[in-house]
């Protein structure tokens, strides 16, 4: 099989890191990545996570430098958060990408998870090395409500520009079904 180097900026439904289905038979890399504490963390199987922490693999990161509470907060995992949290994964760790798990709740649009990883410190004004903050992603992905929780935080975040000169407004589409409130927001 023939995996392409992992980028995030071109990543976000991750499947260079694990390309399931792609072929019949799965890579070393692939069942390490069935078995590891990301897979658990990505399916909030609880009990497993467990298992694997008590293990050793709180700080494990797959290839392109994901850790399982990215892996939670991208699927809108409460509980797998909080457990990674309070066994002391870091909130701000970030990928190769430089993408934090704030990041990738933003970009889905897990509201929830993104309040979560607030009140345990996340850093809403890191910017990954494209730039962009969580506000970014999250009006990228038309996330209303992702976007007013980091503008009631910070207002400022609206002015932010990414290495592309665009700020969250720029990056909000016609498509989404809140583009007019979402412009009024981030227009700062």
């Amino acid at each position: 099989m023939n995996e392409k180097p992992c980028n995030d900026r071109d990543n976000h439904d991750h499947t260079k890191c694990s390309s399931k289905g792609v072929a019949a038979t799965q890579s070393l890399s692939e069942l390490d990545f069935d078995r590891g504490i990301w897979s658990a963390a990505m399916s909030n199987e609880i009990d497993r996570l467990e298992t694997l922490i008590t293990k050793g693999h709180l700080y494990d990161r797959d290839s392109c430098g994901y850790t399982a509470l990215h892996y939670a907060a991208r699927h809108g995992h409460a509980e797998a958060c909080h457990l990674l949290l309070a066994r002391g994964l870091g909130v701000d760790e970030v990928t190769n990408g430089g993408v934090t798990a704030l990041h990738r709740a933003a970009m889905m649009g897990h509201y929830k998870i993104l309040e979560l990883l607030i009140a345990n410190n996340a850093n809403v004004l890191h910017r990954d090395n494209d730039g962009k903050t969580a506000l970014h992603r999250a009006a990228e992905g038309g996330h209303l409500q992702c976007c007013q929780i980091l503008v009631r935080l910070n207002p400022a975040q609206c002015h932010i520009q990414d290495v592309r000169n665009q700020k969250p407004i720029d990056l909000v589409r016609d498509t989404h079904n809140d583009s007019e409130q979402l412009r009024s927001l981030l227009a700062g």
